[in-house]
């Protein structure tokens, strides 16, 4: 899939951290239950990589993003687990580079116009807005639809459940990110039952938007 294709087939992408292998497989399980089909698993954590093998295995459709992208070595880094794409924070000329080099679908960091032009001259058209809300949120993307319409933004960062909508209803916006869905405690915690319904609710503000 393309990053465009993989962007239209989300609604909220839940971003995870997960902290345990354990947890990888029933996580996977609840929130393709509750009806997404894009995830971004990152690069923070000892076991993040075999953590989307085992997300892979037990639920083959999902498709699985790699995270918290910093470099060329943590692109070679998430490779063994086959990320279906890549997110950055942000972006460096080196990072561009590299994601070019390596083909895979990526939605680099960008926080303002400059840096969204600098992305779209790189070949990158779909991009990350983080961090959404501190760096001017709905107001902010608004104003940029008129001078760069030709670029499409998942933006994430201090999105809840409540705004999500408000940002999906923007011409301009494909997606959003957030960690509401299953957060780091609530994987913690194994609150299946809690994210299978985070899931949900993320899955029919797609329906609404």
């Amino acid at each position: 899939m393309k990053i465009d294709e993989i962007l239209k087939a989300a609604s909220v992408i839940p971003v995870l951290e997960i902290g345990a292998l354990e947890h990888a497989a029933p996580l996977a399980r609840v929130l393709a239950a509750g009806g997404l089909r894009v995830i971004e698993a990152t690069l923070r954590t000892a076991v993040a990589v075999d953590a989307v093998k085992a997300m892979k295995d037990a639920e083959p459709d999902l498709v699985i993003g790699m995270g918290t992208i910093l470099s060329a070595e943590d692109i070679e880094k998430s490779g063994p687990c086959q990320p279906d794409f890549l997110v950055t924070p942000g972006a460096t000329r080196s990072l561009f580079r590299a994601l070019n080099e390596y083909g895979i679908p990526s939605l680099p960091g960008v926080a303002s116009a400059s840096e969204a032009m600098i992305a779209a001259d790189a070949g990158f058209t779909a991009q990350k807005f983080f961090p959404a809300e501190p760096a001017g949120g709905i107001a902010y993307l608004k104003a940029l639809k008129g001078p760069l319409p030709k670029i499409t933004f998942c933006p994430t960062g201090s999105i809840s459940a409540d705004i999500a909508p408000d940002y999906l209803a923007l011409q301009n916006v494909a997606c959003v990110g957030g960690s509401w869905i299953a957060s780091k405690d609530m994987i913690a915690d194994e609150k299946w039952d809690l994210i299978e319904a985070n899931a949900r609710l993320a899955a029919e503000m797609k329906q609404e938007a």
